[in-house]
């Protein structure tokens, strides 16, 4: 047998500090940005927690299960991008990133939210999209600053009532997902979403918003079993 052979696990690459130095940059206007996308790294490495001055981090495309509980040190990030992992929850803490405006979780496994995610209180835009997700907590009411709001690619059956708080939503992306549709016979059917798209009336063209209350008129004709006008 051949001496010094060893059987190497598969496992992620590790990032130094130095590593993590060089992969902040600075963007147009100042910001800061720590971009460790595409590192397939499997956890989030401990040394970046001295550099928490950041105001962007990047963590998406890696192999990453886990959001550890000192994402909370990056108090300063307005932005934080992790799609396309392998993340199944998150932790708490995040809901202490205070100066937080976009939130990118798209691409991963999460079945559920912690109710924390509603202390966000500048949230303008949360991507929940391509997860496996049947509700959302009912802080999300709570983000009265969020603008958009990708729930695509999950398995929500209704349309999530917490949303309706929400008075700055301009649009819900809730494509693909076997939302349940009322008809005229009176029972629900399940249908696979491929274009449900909800915005705000005041955003809407006044040949849409004549055409989108038609529409609606339609439908509650329908489910109340009239005879359309």
């Amino acid at each position: 047998m051949a001496k010094g052979k060893k059987t190497k696990k598969a496992q992620g690459k590790s990032i130094t500090l130095k590593v993590a130095q060089n992969c902040v940059e600075l963007t147009l206007d100042g910001k800061s940005c720590l971009d460790l996308s595409l590192k397939e790294v499997t956890v989030v490495p401990k040394c970046i927690q001295k550099l928490c001055e950041m105001d962007k981090l990047d963590l998406s495309r890696n192999l990453i299960r886990v959001v550890p509980d000192f994402i909370e040190r990056f108090i300063r990030i307005s932005v934080l991008d992790l799609h396309s992992n392998y993340l199944e929850q998150l932790p708490k803490t995040i809901g202490r990133l205070q100066n937080l405006l976009i939130l990118n979780l798209c691409n991963n496994r999460l079945t559920s939210l912690p109710g924390e995610l509603g202390l966000l209180k500048k949230l303008h835009t949360l991507n929940l999209s391509i997860n496996r997700l049947v509700a959302l907590p009912f802080s999300i009411g709570a983000l009265k600053e969020l603008r958009l709001i990708g729930l695509a690619d999950n398995r929500f059956t209704r349309v999530p009532g917490c949303l309706s708080k929400l008075t700055k939503l301009e649009r819900i992306d809730m494509n693909r997902n076997p939302i349940f549709t009322a008809e005229p016979a009176s029972h629900e059917s399940l249908t696979v979403t491929e274009g449900l798209y909800l915005v705000k009336e005041s955003i809407l063209c006044e040949g849409c918003l004549r055409k989108s209350r038609i529409e609606r008129k339609k439908l509650e004709e329908a489910v109340n079993g009239q005879e359309p006008e």
